[in-house]
């Protein structure tokens, strides 16, 4: 078992110094933490091999019980958003890099994380259908009114002439940008996307001091 545990040390090692070169917000410690955190998250105690990986369903109950997000929809876009080769499952890789944006992300890199996020076509710009869906979709949990979908309507145009600077009646990453910039609240106009405060410090008590001495 002790042999064993030392190939692992190692494999995990050197999967330290190449996700520590590639992230930005996390040291060498914190990051063997949460490669741990994934391991665990896999239900494996071993070093993840590179096939393994969060499938939709347990990425969305990460979302769900650590940062309290309910919105189908917008878990989605966050899964899509950490999956960048597109292959249906969060690497180790992918789940570390994703998690510097959403816990310590700086705002430039908030701006093109929620920007994906909303996009939920993968065509580079939010319509005003998607707008649309996500405002009905974080809506519908208030109580219905006599004709709900005219009043995001409404909201849609609102939002629209606030944000759309190019005047082409959908929202590109500049204008998302440029909106944002101006009004940080817009950031995350079309539905919770990232964590607040209190969801970040536990979670990351949780992983990095569970995970420290192991």
């Amino acid at each position: 078992m002790s042999e064993m545990s030392a190939v692992n040390r190692k494999l995990v090692q050197a999967l330290v110094e190449t996700i520590s070169k590639q992230v930005e917000h996390f040291s060498k410690a914190e990051v063997e933490c949460l490669i741990r955190g994934f391991n665990s998250l896999l239900g494996e105690r071993a070093v993840p091999d590179h096939t393994a990986g969060l499938d939709r369903g347990r990425f969305r109950s990460v979302l769900h019980n650590w940062f309290g997000m309910t919105d189908y929809m917008i878990m989605d876009g966050v899964f899509r958003t950490f999956d960048k080769d597109n292959d249906n499952s969060i690497s180790v890789k992918e789940w570390i890099k994703g998690l510097s944006v959403f816990l310590r992300g700086s705002l430039d890199e908030k701006i093109k994380y929620c920007f994906h996020v909303y996009d939920l076509n993968g065509d580079n710009y939010i319509s005003r259908e998607e707008m649309f869906q996500m405002l009905k979709n974080s809506l519908s949990r208030q109580p219905t009114e006599e004709d709900p979908d005219e009043r995001i309507k409404d909201l849609v145009e609102i939002t629209l002439k606030k944000m759309d600077h190019d005047h082409d009646g959908r929202l590109s990453f500049d204008d998302f940008e440029k909106a944002v910039r101006e009004e940080n609240l817009l950031l995350e106009a079309f539905g919770t996307c990232l964590p607040d405060t209190t969801s970040i410090e536990t979670f990351e008590r949780h992983v990095f001091e569970e995970h420290q001495d192991h």
